[in-house]
Order: C-alpha cells, then sequence, then structure tokens
C-alpha cells in the first residue's frame, strides 16, 4: 500500500468517525504519522470511550 492509498484510507475512515461523532472536527481528527495516541486521547475525550473499544471500532469501519 503506497502513501496515496494510506491517505485514502484514511480519509474514508475519518469520514466515517465525523459521521458518527459530528461535533468532531478536521482538528481533532487530524492525522500525521506518529501521533496515533494523540488522536486516540482526543477521540477518547470526546466520545467518552475507552482505547480498546475505540481501535475495535475504527478497526470495525
Amino acid at each position: 500500500m503506497d502513501k496515496l492509498e494510506i491517505k485514502g484510507a484514511w480519509n474514508e475512515v475519518k469520514g466515517k468517525i465525523k459521521q458518527a461523532y459530528g461535533d468532531l472536527t478536521d482538528d481533532d481528527l487530524t492525522y500525521k504519522e506518529g501521533q496515533d495516541h494523540e488522536m486516540l486521547g482526543k477521540l477518547q475525550q470526546k466520545t467518552g470511550k475507552g482505547r480498546e473499544e475505540l481501535v475495535k471500532w475504527i478497526n470495525s469501519l
């Protein structure tokens, strides 16, 4: 998978997350390599869900 495919896949997941939680902004979901923990922390704060639950949910998208 090249960078373009990875970026496209991330944009698709980001769109699905925003559909499920409309109060999340693009800034909340901005993903840069190495910052996945920060992104999960923001998702935890906004959704009130645990890390493991969010990882399973994101993987199911």
